[in-house]
């Protein structure tokens, strides 16, 4: 099972309490105060494991709680720190904090009601999600010229609390688009050592899939197979637009274009739905570089679209290739390495969008 969003409840451990407490020994008079502090709570520690690729072992935990922090004692013994709690997640997760349930019914608040707080992207990095309450002061603390025997002592305050949202955004170079049937898992196949599931019905990918592509120079990228988007997608339609965020970190898109129409579909039609669905997702998807694959051409009726495809989209790069024979996937292959060169050395501010078609 593959999970890329969850919601948890995570909370700080309180502080220990501070210790009122007097130094009573034989020969010794007027030992005055001895209360020590409280042990601070342990925090809740979100770290990056690069072991990990979904969220599915959070998913039937969703409470987390660090240590209490233990009671001052007397003789000036400092109560132990509270143990933190660590939670893994895999890279690319961004963390969202949901606001407070208005009432004790109301626990599912929407996850686009979050506030992002954090884009966990490096491998070990470590983000603290709930502080751990400090401990108390124990009365020796308390104890000034003016009031030698203070029996005040303060309490533990109490951890940080909240409601948080977790949610996966795959860390690949290439983005795949496509609809169903379209070709994408049999490409990434081809190119790399993933092996995402190729059946010849729809929606054969249920989850997205990752996989590397490398050269004879040993220099390589990611590429990332997404279930494929069908018209309506962007209101929620079919399974594509619930996996889309997997390719909002992409520098590259490939849409990948049916071109032999056994599906019904005509291939200008499909590509102005894929471009009209991501634009209607994330305009800033909309316009950034891409490339178009169009499979299937050792079909003999591709062939036949082949060529007004091309001329209807002239101002875009269109490489015909076929999945089921390996034919232009080496081109491709090569486009995308070029492009992502020239993408690595540009400034963000300096990148030219894609106009629309």
């Amino acid at each position: 099972m593959f999970v890329d969003r969850v919601r948890i409840w995570a909370r700080g451990g309180k502080g220990g309490n501070g210790c009122s407490s007097f130094r009573r020994e034989k020969f010794v008079p007027k030992g005055g105060p001895d209360g020590g502090d409280g042990g601070n709570g342990g925090s809740v520690v979100v770290k990056v494991n690069p072991h990990l690729n979904n969220l599915t072992h959070l998913k039937y935990k969703p409470h987390h709680f660090a240590d209490k922090g233990q009671h001052g004692k007397g003789s000036d013994r400092t109560g132990r720190k509270g143990k933190p709690k660590t939670i893994e997640i895999p890279p690319g997760t961004v963390i969202l904090r949901l606001p407070a349930p208005k009432d004790s019914i109301e626990r599912s608040v929407p996850f686009e009601m979050g506030e992002q707080i954090a884009d966990m992207t490096e491998s070990e990095k470590e983000f603290v999600l709930c502080r751990g309450g400090r401990g108390g002061r124990g009365n020796a603390q308390f104890k000034t010229p003016q009031d030698k025997a203070p029996k005040y002592c303060e309490p533990g305050a109490d951890g940080e609390y909240g409601q948080y949202a977790f949610e996966l955004k795959s860390i690949a170079d290439v983005g795949l688009v496509g609809y169903p049937n379209a070709g994408k898992s049999s490409l990434l196949r081809h190119l790399s050592a993933a092996s995402p599931k190729v059946a010849p019905y729809p929606f054969t990918t249920l989850s997205p899939v990752v996989g590397i592509i490398e050269d004879e120079t040993k220099n390589r990228f990611s590429m990332a197979d997404i279930p494929g988007l069908i018209e309506g997608a962007s209101e929620g339609v079919g399974l594509g637009h619930d996996f889309l965020r997997h390719i909002e970190r992409c520098s590259l898109l490939v849409f990948v274009i049916d071109m032999s129409g056994l599906e019904g579909r005509n291939p200008l039609d499909d590509f102005a739905q894929l471009r009209k669905e991501i634009r209607s997702y994330d305009a800033s998807l909309a316009e950034r570089e891409f490339l178009i694959a169009a499979n299937k051409v050792d079909l003999e009726q591709s062939q036949e679209q082949l060529k007004p495809f091309k001329q209807r989209l002239a101002k875009y790069t269109v490489i015909p290739i076929s999945t089921e024979t390996g034919e232009g996937t080496e081109a491709l292959v090569e486009q995308l390495f070029e492009r992502l060169k020239v993408h690595q050395t540009k400034e963000p501010e300096s990148t030219e969008a894609t106009p629309h078609e």
